[in-house]
């Protein structure tokens, strides 16, 4: 039997403040650890924060001076990868001997993504995971990730990736997730609708896999004192209510959802669950149709400019 302690923390951040969350990630996992978890999954743009409720000034075909200032600011507060904040993480990771699973806003050139980021015990970057797909409005602040950044880790845990948000309303990222050979299936969101449980136990039925989806609970007084969300000025007032959760191959919830506080919720997982599971369903093996249905996936980086170096020059 192998069994994996992970938790899956529904918190805050300091939104548009790296340095005021790199600490609570600190404290958080810290507290986690404690409970002797080995996995500590956090939620989608928990570095950089998630903008719920405001719109950046943008109108189709016009832009507010002001939008524009709040995304400079909303640039400032993201993170490089690799850079000084993943190696930050690296050293919360270490001092806790925990592997981090930490969704990101990750700056590149003059472009933001919706990024999760991997790091091992030993504090090493092990990867990270670009958001193919932003939904919405999200487009306006976040680019596209590529078929670069689609990893499955084997680590001593077990093999870890991440699906972030509505990325898991994506059956053919899923399917490919499901060939990679995924057992600790990540889902950083900010989806706090009832309807994300019952997608989280889809999937782990689906792919027969563990899922652990982590969520912010946050309220408008961890943002910044002049930010003006649609949901008003009220520091009390709720802009994302949690929901994270575990689940297991067989879709059975073994933690939460907790909805209304703050909440790290922990899980032993049997990984001989997933051997199990798959007797009767592998949806990449003896339930696959290929003769019928056949997924191609394009893991080529598509950068917008390549250099290409003359021969002999």
């Amino acid at each position: 039997m192998s069994i994996v302690r992970a938790s899956v923390v529904g918190g805050a951040p300091v939104a548009f403040d790296l340095v005021r969350s790199l600490e609570r990630v600190a404290e958080l996992t810290a507290r986690a650890a404690a409970e002797g978890s080995q996995l500590v999954v956090f939620p989608e743009a928990f570095l950089g924060g998630y903008p719920k409720g405001i719109d950046f000034g943008a109108r189709v075909g016009q832009r507010t001076p002001e939008g524009r200032d709040w995304f400079r600011r909303y640039r400032d507060a993201a993170v490089e990868v690799p850079g000084p904040a993943t190696e930050a993480l690296g050293a919360i990771a270490h001092e806790h001997d925990v592997h981090l699973v930490v969704g990101v806003v990750e700056r590149d050139g003059g472009t933001l993504y919706c990024t999760v980021v991997f790091v091992g015990p030993d504090g090493a970057l092990l990867g990270r995971h670009r958001k193919l797909m932003p939904t919405a409005m999200e487009r306006l602040i976040w680019g596209f990730g590529d078929g670069s950044t689609l990893p499955v880790l084997e680590t001593p845990l077990g093999r870890i990736g991440a699906v972030i948000c509505w990325e898991n309303y994506m059956p053919a990222l899923r399917l490919t997730m499901y060939a990679k050979g995924i057992q600790l299936y990540c889902a950083p969101t900010v989806d706090d609708r009832e309807t994300w449980l019952p997608t989280m136990r889809h999937i782990a039925l689906e792919g027969r896999c563990f899922v652990l989806s982590a969520n912010q609970f946050a309220r408008r007084r961890d943002y910044p004192a002049d930010y003006s969300p649609l949901q008003g000025d009220d520091p009390d007032a709720v802009l994302i209510d949690g929901g994270s959760c575990i689940v297991d191959p067989l879709g059975r919830v073994l933690a939460g959802p907790v909805f209304g506080e703050e909440a790290i919720l922990t899980a032993d997982l049997d990984l001989d669950q997933i051997a199990r599971g798959t007797f009767d369903f592998d949806a990449i093996g003896h339930y696959a149709r290929p003769d019928v249905f056949r997924l191609s996936v394009d893991e080529r980086p598509k950068p917008p400019v390549a250099f290409e170096a003359l021969e002999g020059g």
